[in-house]
């Protein structure tokens, strides 16, 4: 993600190898890296080995099917025509998690890959959002249990007063910001990716300009500006009593009274800091319930834990129609009027206000206009492969959009899997992700987390496609190591089709619920059924049997089956036969796995090969 002084390019130009889409290498191809809440596992300190960046170049250098030009003037003049060499087989524009992943997945596929960057690596992700974010939350979390008193003597423990030094919890920020900021430049000019600095605009088909007169080309060019703080109209930030996300981050003060405009992720995550390090807190909610964007249910449950036992106070179904920043020893000022009829509600004094009330995306300057693309509302038109779309409803050849700019799903790990994605079809093979199957969370204390429909999406979508919509739950006060925790506050619920056991919907708020929500999300991208799913073994005692038991809680109806049923009962056939012929010592031949192979047990391998066919008939039934 990019704010709107940090923009970042790469471009990559290469001839797309013959990948056979299906085939069984893409079923079963294993990650060449984690990712770790959408940055990859060289973001915190693993450093690439010397032999893959040898196997990139050998990939890069055999798979070139073209001359790459030595400089940008061979390229010939004007922007309407496509080059006919390119400088690059890739290029990103923006160098936040989306742009580092996509770089990262591009330089595995041996594609020759830049990215330019306007002001610094990492985006709004690590310099200004979830990372440094996330810091104030641990910060948070800590404060608030070393508070709570009736908390440590429960476990027999004592504790004298608490107390926390402003500069020192804002240093621990900035300094994990720095951090992972290095560690994600250094990552990509391991791997062989160029770093180009400058503000980047698309120039022409496959053509890009940045800084002064810099123009380069690639075969392909994916823009990822990510998004800068929303203001509505009548707000004036001044960045000290009036202030976005991007001044919060810094600490720069702790007020006494602070006014929070809007109470989705940000605001509630901002909440939980503040009234940890001792503010009080007003809501200020433009609809008529908080946290709207949660499913109902565990919103209502949410608001009973992480708002009313707290200095905390709200104004639902009121806008901001002005704020005044604090001067002249006055404080700051808010006029809030009905949010139906704009009739004047009330006025509030206080000593700060934080305007949380989302973001925008960052598109402008970008020369979307030389590619005939017209914005909406802001946001690139992509179609579902993150293709971008001009005014004539058309695709634009080789130009992508993925992250905030796309507006699809404003989340740093989406970004990045957008941007694998696009990788992968650039490198020839298809590939669509499914946006339902990506999780989300909110790091209050207890966390909040979610993936695929809500309950009221669910049963909307059950009523116009004709199926039947079930709810299981299951509650943290029956998980033992929760309550050994003295963390049993909390639920999970799925939401389900009984005739068939498909997962459409999983929310948890409790005790690590952004860690727990994984077995989940990956259920619903794998398009695992929860009769398959519900056998799988998980360690006692954990917190990941908060899970299991939801999974069992389910009610499928008998007559559904699994999607892969006929390729189970192979595997468990094909099994049961080696079995049979190794007691036997029968030397005969019989059908083996694959009807174009030698008969397995005939083998000099065989005794490996039953190995493996029991290992997949156990990941059919926990996984497929």
């Amino acid at each position: 993600m990019q704010s709107a002084m940090a923009l970042s390019f790469s471009q990559t130009s290469f001839t797309r190898p013959n990948h056979v889409l299906g085939s069984t290498a893409s079923v079963f191809s294993t990650p060449k890296s984690l990712r770790f809440c959408g940055l990859r596992r060289e973001a915190f300190g693993f450093s690439p080995s010397n032999q893959l960046a040898l196997r990139s170049d050998r990939i890069r250098t055999q798979s070139s099917g073209f001359q790459v030009s030595a400089s940008a003037s061979s390229n010939g003049n004007g922007n309407g025509a496509p080059p006919k060499s390119f400088d690059y087989d890739l290029i990103i524009i923006g160098a936040g998690v989306g742009g580092h992943g996509a770089a990262l997945h591009a330089v595995e596929k041996g594609l020759k890959t830049a990215i330019i960057e306007g002001d610094v690596v990492g985006g709004t992700c690590v310099n200004r959002g979830c990372v440094p974010s996330k810091a104030l939350l641990a910060v948070s979390g800590r404060m608030r249990e070393l508070q709570n008193e009736h908390h440590m003597k429960s476990f027999g423990l004592q504790v004298s007063a608490a107390g926390y030094d402003r500069q020192g919890v804002a240093d621990h920020a900035n300094n994990l910001a720095t951090k992972i900021r290095n560690n994600l430049t250094n990552s990509m000019k391991a791997l062989g990716v160029d770093i180009l600095t400058g503000f980047g605009s698309v120039l022409g088909p496959q053509k890009v300009k940045y800084g002064k007169d810099n123009i380069i080309t690639a075969k392909d060019i994916i823009i990822a500006t990510g998004s800068v703080p929303f203001v509505p109209k009548g707000i004036e930030v001044d960045g000290k009593t009036v202030i976005t996300s991007d001044h919060a981050l810094k600490l720069e003060s702790v007020p006494d009274w602070i006014a929070i405009v809007g109470s989705g992720y940000i605001g509630l995550e901002f909440s939980d800091v503040y009234t940890a390090l001792g503010s009080e807190v007003t809501f200020i909610e433009a609809l008529d319930q908080l946290m709207p964007g949660f499913d109902p249910e565990i919103s209502k449950l949410a608001q009973r834990v992480l708002i009313n036992p707290r200095k905390i106070d709200y104004h639902t179904g009121v806008f901001a129609s002005k704020i005044t920043p604090a001067k002249d020893g006055k404080p700051v000022l808010i006029e809030l009027i009905d949010a139906k009829t704009k009739e004047p509600k009330d006025t509030l004094e206080v000593d700060a206000a934080l305007i949380a009330t989302g973001r925008a995306p960052f598109t402008n300057g970008l020369g979307l206009e030389n590619v005939n693309v017209v914005t909406q509302r802001g946001f690139i038109p992509v179609d579902e492969r993150m293709r971008v779309i001009d005014g004539n409803g058309t695709l634009v050849p080789n130009l992508y959009c993925i992250g905030d700019a796309n507006g699809k799903l404003m989340l740093a790990h989406a970004a990045s899997a957008q941007g694998i994605s696009v990788v992968e079809q650039v490198s020839g093979r298809d590939h669509v992700l499914n946006h339902l199957s990506i999780p989300a969370a909110c790091f209050t204390h207890p966390e909040i987390s979610m993936v695929g429909l809500t309950e009221p999406q669910a049963k909307e979508k059950g009523e116009k496609e004709g199926f039947k919509v079930s709810v299981a739950k299951t509650s943290f006060k029956a998980n033992t190591k929760a309550l050994a925790e003295n963390e049993g506050e909390g639920i999970a619920k799925m939401i389900y089709r009984p005739d068939n056991g498909e997962i459409l919907g999983v929310h948890i708020f409790g005790l690590h619920a952004a860690d727990l929500i994984h077995e989940a999300s990956n259920a619903i991208a794998l398009g695992t059924r929860i009769q398959d799913i519900k056998l799988a073994v998980h360690a006692h005692p954990t917190l990941s049997e908060v899970l299991d038991e939801l999974f069992k809680a389910a009610k499928v109806e008998s007559h559904a089956t699994t999607r892969t049923g006929d390729a189970k009962i192979k595997l468990n056939a094909n099994q049961e036969d080696l079995r049979r012929r190794n007691r036997r010592g029968d030397d005969e031949k019989e059908p083996s796995l694959s009807e174009d192979k030698k008969d397995i047990s005939t083998r000099p391998s065989s005794f490996f090969e039953n190995i493996y066919v029991e290992v997949l008939s156990l990941l059919s039934r926990i996984f497929v």
